[in-house]
């Protein structure tokens, strides 16, 4: 019996897919497990597996193509089978399904090819009569430029300013003082809007709209930081980022601080006797949020090794959906790329983000002297319907002594 290939929820949020390599024809044979297309997901590109074994009687989907839950990709089964039936839309997702026509054509839509004519110049005998904005008549006058000797390009004919300074050879008008003038062109060009760039989109839009943000920010003195972190690096065969070491802190801090790691649920909220953290990883498409679960328990080089192959995973896209789930608390940093100090969106469900700004050097008055400190400046987003002030404040406290005292949380 023919079987429809649909496409299916290959992540939990997952809404539609974009096709971005189709392989198979009709024609091919295929067996269960053969891998038939790549799927773009909100979260990743994924393999889209076969469930049957028999011949490609119909495809309904190309490579570029966007589809929904339950859109037919393809039909497969016995050579000369009917497969008819399979061409109605998946009551799956009816409402979304792409309805496809027995001849194997989808409908287009109806293309108006739209012919501009030429703009006809402007045919006026003196200067009254010929077609010019306001302001190239005012420039004209000014210049003692005659209009019916200009030929206009705007519209019907038009005179311009910039017809008037084509004429003159030189910028008119705006007090050039005879120099050169520039004409540069106008151009753009529209990119297409990945799935997973959408649903960054919608979550940070219902994020910022739906959790009523505050934000802490702390300066924290990273002097002695920065002295551990060098002798970690001098012993360790792995090297240990800033990175790394905030995020165990933060571990550290939040053990401290258990109502700060929590999730608003409407009617109630669930606190986490867990810490997972996520960390915002940038990508080509966008933002990923690979997730250090049990981060409390893990040293800070366990945490570096796995940070390193999560990252790299982020980018070359090969995270696996549940490496993305289960975050309780969330850090972005920015300080690699030099920014001082920002502000972050919350990452649902999560009721607090951390921002991370650069270690920087600067002038600080310690124990009464003027030295060179490393500071860093670290904002809290907090989700007020969860979090309150105090509660965040003492949250960054706990960071901040951390931080400023490494030697006890990160070995």
């Amino acid at each position: 019996m023919a079987e429809a290939i649909r496409l299916g929820r290959m992540t939990d949020t997952m809404e539609e897919g974009f096709l971005a390599d189709l392989t198979i024809k009709v024609g091919d044979k295929i067996k269960a497990g053969d891998t038939l297309a790549e799927v773009e997901t909100d979260k990743a590109t994924l393999p889209l597996e076969a469930y049957f074994t028999g011949t490609i009687l119909y495809v309904a989907a190309k490579k570029g193509d966007t589809l929904k839950i339950g859109d037919l990709i393809a039909v497969v089964g016995k050579e000369g089978e009917d497969y008819s039936s399979l061409l109605k839309p998946s009551t799956v997702n009816a409402q979304h399904t792409t309805e496809v026509k027995p001849e194997g054509k989808k409908e287009q839509p109806e293309v108006i090819e739209q012919k501009t004519q030429p703009a006809a110049p402007a045919t006026g005998t003196a200067d009254d009569r010929v077609k010019a904005s306001p302001l190239a008549r005012m420039i004209a006058k000014e210049k003692g430029i005659e209009l019916s000797k200009v030929k206009g390009t705007g519209e019907d004919g038009r005179i311009t300013k910039r017809d008037l300074e084509s004429a003159s050879g030189g910028t008119v008008g705006g007090g050039g003082g005879g120099m050169p003038s520039f004409v540069g062109t106008e151009n753009s060009h529209d990119v297409r809007v990945s799935q997973m760039r959408k649903t960054i989109a919608k979550r940070l839009l219902e994020s910022k709209n739906g959790a009523p943000h505050f934000y802490l920010t702390m300066d924290i003195n990273m002097d002695n930081a920065v002295s551990i972190r060098t002798q970690l690096n001098n012993l360790l065969p792995s090297k240990i980022s800033f990175n790394d070491m905030v995020i165990k802190a933060v571990a550290v801090a939040l053990r401290q601080n258990p109502n700060v790691n929590c999730s608003w649920l409407g009617d109630s909220i669930r606190y986490y006797d867990h810490i997972h953290i996520g960390m915002a990883v940038a990508v080509d498409d966008g933002l990923l949020v690979p997730v250090i679960k049990f981060a409390d328990g893990k040293t800070v080089q366990q945490i570096s090794v796995e940070a390193k192959a999560l990252a790299q995973r982020a980018v070359t896209k090969k995270l696996l959906p549940q490496e993305m789930e289960g975050n309780t608390f969330t850090i972005s940093n920015l300080g690699m790329f030099g920014v001082e100090e920002f502000t972050a969106i919350i990452n649902m469900p999560d009721a607090c983000i951390l921002a991370i700004g650069a270690v920087r050097q600067e002038p600080a008055v310690v124990d009464g002297e003027i030295k060179v400190a490393h500071k860093m400046k670290v904002t809290l987003s907090c989700d007020h319907r969860v979090v309150d002030g105090a509660t965040g404040a003492k949250f960054l406290q706990s960071l901040k002594t951390a931080l400023e005292n490494p030697v006890s949380v990160l070995l």
